[in-house]
């Protein structure tokens, strides 16, 4: 069988990038860890050719920080965005200026990818009063 998620001929360099965060992954991750968010996160996970920052298999969402060096990688990330997106995982970027600036509003991004229904406000049955 094909391996898609974590091959193991990319171990050492998953564990290589666990072991070396960047600061903005440093911050994400001390928000994402430990289902904070409702859902678990793995960081530096595996998906086919590519190493995700951050994947969340319950939700098939990816979160990747991006820093300068995208700038001039648009054509392999729209490449990766692309991949992602044939196996039904939704990607959603930040740069790491986001990360320092405003990590609340990247988290709100998050959880509103992770918890759409709470976008919604109240739900039909909710706010109704019990008739008697």
């Amino acid at each position: 069988m094909y391996e898609i998620f974590n091959k193991s001929k990319f171990l050492p360099r998953r564990k290589e990038l666990r072991k070396s965060l960047t600061p903005q992954e440093l911050k994400l991750w001390f928000y994402l860890k430990g289902k904070n968010l409702d859902v678990k996160f793995r960081r530096q996970h595996g998906i086919g050719p590519y190493i995700a920052d951050f994947y969340c298999k319950e939700k098939n969402l990816v979160v990747e920080i991006d820093g300068s060096q995208h700038l001039d990688a648009q054509e392999y990330d729209k490449e990766r965005n692309d991949y992602m997106e044939t196996l039904g995982i939704k990607v959603l970027r930040f740069w790491n200026s986001e990360i320092d600036k405003n990590v609340e509003s990247v988290l709100m991004k998050i959880r509103d990818s992770t918890h759409p229904s709470a976008l919604k406000g109240t739900s039909p049955s909710q706010g109704r009063k019990n008739s008697k």
